[in-house]
Formats: C-alpha cells, sequence, structure tokens
C-alpha cells in the first residue's frame, strides 16, 4: 500500500492528484517548485515502476512542467529554464522534482538544495500560484 513519507508533509502541500501522482507544492516562495510522488508502493527508483509508469511519470514531468511555467508567470517571474530531477538523497521514496528556474533566481546558477532558507509563500502569492498552475494542468 501507498503511504506519503511524512518528510513531504513538512515542506511541501497537495497540489493536485494526477493519474500516477500526487502533485505536491513546495512551500518555498523563492522558486516554482513542484514534486511529483509516484503512488506506487516501496518505489524508489524509477526502475521500480512498471513500464507503463515510467512513461506516464514522463508525462506527468511535462505536465508538471507547464505548471511551474504558469506558476512563473503568477509570480511574475517567468520561467526561463526547468530543473528536473529525482535526487532522493533526503527522502528515499521516489519522486521528482520540477523547478522553474531564471538567471537571477537565489540560487542560480547553483542546485536550489540548500541554497538558503525558504521563504513562506503569503496567503495571496501562494493562491495565485495554485490557480496558475491547476489552470494549465486543466488546460491539457
Amino acid at each position: 500500500m501507498f503511504r506519503l513519507d511524512p518528510i513531504f508533509e513538512v515542506g511541501s502541500a497537495q497540489l493536485a492528484t494526477l493519474p500516477l501522482c500526487n502533485l505536491r507544492l513546495q512551500l518555498d516562495s523563492r522558486f516554482a517548485w513542484l514534486i511529483l510522488v509516484p503512488r506506487v508502493a516501496d518505489a524508489s527508483e524509477i526502475e521500480d515502476l512498471a513500464a507503463p509508469d515510467r512513461a506516464r511519470l514522463i508525462e506527468e514531468i511535462v505536465m508538471a512542467g507547464r505548471a511551474v511555467r504558469a506558476m512563473g508567470r503568477a509570480m511574475a517571474r517567468p520561467v526561463t529554464k526547468l530543473n528536473v530531477g529525482a535526487l532522493g538523497n533526503i527522502t528515499a521514496q521516489l519522486h521528482v522534482h520540477v523547478v522553474g528556474r531564471r538567471s537571477d533566481d537565489a540560487a542560480w546558477p547553483g542546485p536550489v538544495w540548500g541554497a538558503g532558507a525558504a521563504a513562506a509563500w503569503g496567503v495571496a502569492e501562494e493562491t495565485a500560484v495554485r490557480r496558475a498552475a491547476l489552470h494549465a494542468l486543466a488546460a491539457i
């Protein structure tokens, strides 16, 4: 049975349920950042997914990328580069980060992980990025 690792509840919030993945908003307003967590029990690597689920994961990464770009526009910080990564060094449960980057962001050109402290979302800004992301997903 699939169970979300509790560590995701600390740094992210549920945004949507896709066919394969839970889509989560990273709680760091410095970046347009979503996390996909496949609802597959005991998966820690992409190779742990069956072939159809691997293909579905790629499609959901593309969907998340479109949503991240919409978030960047809502933040008045249009995304110029998408970073996609399935690291799992801290949380072994399979998950994929989709992060919108810009040459003027807080971590550029380095990775977002460990680059300063996360900045909380303001209520209005979080509402706007959630709406933008969900609108982009609905248009797919």
